[in-house]
């Protein structure tokens, strides 16, 4: 048990993404749907704006609006900037400016991208039109990008009731994150010890409670942890559940038991699975000990070691 020099930091590439879906109001569903017919919607909000894209509710009154308007595929370039290296589902594969354009009729701005040759090209007040998608389906990006169009702006909108066949009541869209992971200087040690199928905690060095997995300080001192404590590998169940609805994705057959697990040595238990021994025999006090699989970084699951029960006393701490 000896301070040791910190390891180089572990790092992974992460992605966190799931499907967004929504339903659509009259107004966003005459919007998308009125996309998918080429035709720009706004709504008139009760002081005689006209806002692109439309809202529901009247931002000044909070009152529901429903009075839509048509207005023009040309507009206004009111603010840009340029992203000269586009990211993955960006509208535009190429450099491409982003833009909010004010359509003609419209008092609002519509952020959208614009397809130009470089920053030099793009300039406030320039005069834009929409590029349609050759695919439409009812969502914004219908609008492939807007382009330069000299023109002339106007002012004109026309009523519109909003009315389509086949109407659009509902969008999925895909959200995704993707960034990259570093646990840290504790957990990296945690981690790396796995590998080699020990189990390591730091210890503080005023309570000296001993933290598994280790957070790189003592939650109740305040203090920085740095002393490596090898603990386990046996240990002793201290609370416990009986799972009985399967996780997706996760190949394991209910009702199975997820357990608090005090390692021996260690002051803050950890979670892990308990298996060779039926869900309703597993009981508080159960004395475990870890199974590994071939080429995993942990435990698969926690076996009973065929000990007398743990004494209530010595772990009634760690509940």
């Amino acid at each position: 048990m000896s301070a040791t020099p910190s390891p180089d930091l572990l790092r992974a590439p992460l992605v966190v993404e799931f499907p967004f879906t929504r339903s659509l109001g009259p107004v966003q569903s005459a919007f998308l749907t009125g996309l998918r017919e080429r035709t720009v919607l706004g709504v008139r909000t009760s002081d005689g704006k006209i806002l692109v894209p439309p809202v529901e509710y009247d931002p000044v009154t909070a009152e529901e609006i429903r009075d839509l308007v048509e207005v023009g595929a040309t507009g206004t370039v009111t603010t840009w900037a340029w992203n000269p290296d586009p990211r993955r589902d960006q509208p535009l594969t190429t450099p491409f400016a982003w833009v909010l354009v004010r359509l003609d009729g419209a008092d609002t701005s519509l952020l959208h991208v614009l397809d130009a040759p470089g920053p030099e090209s793009v300039r406030s007040a320039m005069r834009v039109r929409i590029r349609w998608a050759e695919e439409r389906t009812g969502a914004i990006t219908d609008i492939a990008c807007f382009e330069p169009h000299e023109s002339e702006p106007t002012a004109h909108v026309t009523g519109h009731s909003g009315e389509f066949d086949d109407a659009v009541t509902g969008i999925v869209t895909p959200a995704r994150l993707d960034y990259t992971y570093s646990p840290g200087r504790a957990q990296t040690g945690f981690i790396n010890a796995l590998a080699g199928r020990r189990t390591v905690g730091e210890r503080c060095p005023s309570c000296r409670k001993v933290y598994v997995p280790p957070r790189g300080a003592c939650p109740t001192c305040g203090v920085a942890t740095a002393e490596q404590v090898e603990v386990g590998p046996r240990g002793t169940v201290t609370t416990y559940c009986i799972v009985n609805i399967k996780a997706r994705g996760l190949d394991i057959d209910v009702p199975y038991v997820y357990a608090h697990i005090a390692l021996d040595g260690a002051d803050l238990a950890l979670h892990g699975r308990i298996g060779g021994i039926p869900y309703d025999q597993v009981r508080m006090g159960l004395r475990v000990e870890p199974v590994w699989t071939e080429g995993s970084r942990h435990p698969d699951h926690y076996r009973p070691t065929g000990e007398p029960d743990a004494d209530y006393d010595l772990y009634k701490e760690l509940l």
